[in-house]
């Protein structure tokens, strides 16, 4: 294992699994057994996107959203039977670091995009039950929770819908995760007036720094602190500076630097968006990430390294999921 043991808030390589009819062995993008291992993972958050709309068109998915889910669940579940010598599944902070003692990679299951709900409260129990503990409300269309992020300002204030706070409710008293990215400002505002409990952005960056609707303004930065949550810093070039070009561990240091002044060291952590964006990376995939961990270490204090790697992350989950 590396020094510090990264946990990463966010990746789509499920869905490239399932769309792509192979496996966390053979698939060669950002993700895979070899390259987690190489990399110094200690836990993985793998994502179950779930396309809709032009997203669905774009993919070929023809199935409803609830449907999908199951079926790239059934992958997830798949890869983690075939593959129990090196990684296993997680739902608690104690599996987490029973894994690492044992030498074991973790796997910690989540949904992007809360549409697969629809409306259906008993929906959450239910993805809980098969393992979720962290739900991005939205993607990049309007659900039955709330609404996306907008560079309309009216429409990027709209808060969340009458069952997205049924849904806030029911995901503190399961003791889920809830992930901020994606969603509008005005349902940001929500859920850190009506959460109980810590929640995050799992794959955002800071907004000063580069002005884009997916990245959070100060003030966000400075309510998610205050609320005890993390941001995990984005690796997509175009919600790090406007710049074209490749994305570099000075890149992601300097909004780790942003969001420690703006939310405190304790709300920075990674969400690298692997096999989710088509950007060109310095250091290419997840066997890159001593790399990152390099800049990082010259930025940052040891003490802080950890934090940024591991610490922060691992306390949230604690917090919220037990």
């Amino acid at each position: 294992m590396k020094p510090f043991s990264i946990v990463d808030l966010h990746c789509d390589t499920l869905m490239e699994l399932y769309l792509k009819k192979t496996d966390l062995r053979q698939w060669q993008g950002h993700i895979n057994l070899e390259k987690l291992q190489q990399g110094g993972s200690m836990v993985q958050s793998f994502a179950i996107f779930i396309p809709t709309h032009q997203s669905a068109q774009r993919y070929g998915i023809t199935e409803d959203a609830y449907s999908y889910f199951h079926h790239v669940a059934e992958v997830f579940e798949r890869e983690m039977a075939a593959n129990a010598d090196s990684i296993r599944p997680v739902r608690t902070v104690a599996q987490m670091e029973d894994n690492k003692r044992e030498g074991k990679l973790s796997a910690l299951l989540t949904i992007e995009d809360g549409v697969a709900a629809d409306g259906k409260i008993e929906r959450i129990q239910e993805f809980y039950d098969r393992g979720v503990r962290m739900i991005a409300l939205t993607w990049n269309y309007e659900n039955s929770i709330a609404f996306p992020c907008s560079d309309d300002p009216e429409k990027h204030m709209l808060g969340l819908k009458p069952f997205g706070l049924e849904v806030v409710d029911k995901m503190n008293a399961l003791g889920m995760i809830i992930d901020t990215s994606h969603l509008s400002e005005g349902g940001f505002w929500d859920i850190v007036k009506h959460s109980k409990k810590p929640f995050i952005a799992s794959h955002s960056c800071a907004r000063a720094l580069c002005d884009h609707r997916r990245n959070l303004t100060d003030e966000q930065l400075r309510a998610l602190g205050e609320k005890g949550g993390v941001c995990g810093v984005n690796f997509c070039t175009g919600f790090l500076k406007k710049e074209e070009g490749l994305t570099t561990p000075a890149d992601l240091v300097r909004h780790m630097k942003h969001i420690a002044d703006k939310a405190g060291l304790e709300a920075v952590a990674f969400g690298s968006d692997f096999d989710g964006i088509g950007d060109e990376l310095e250091f290419r995939d997840f066997a890159g990430m001593p790399v990152v961990i390099d800049a990082v270490e010259k930025a940052f204090s040891a003490d802080a390294v950890e934090k940024i790697c591991s610490g922060n992350a691992l306390r949230v989950f604690r917090e919220v999921i037990g």
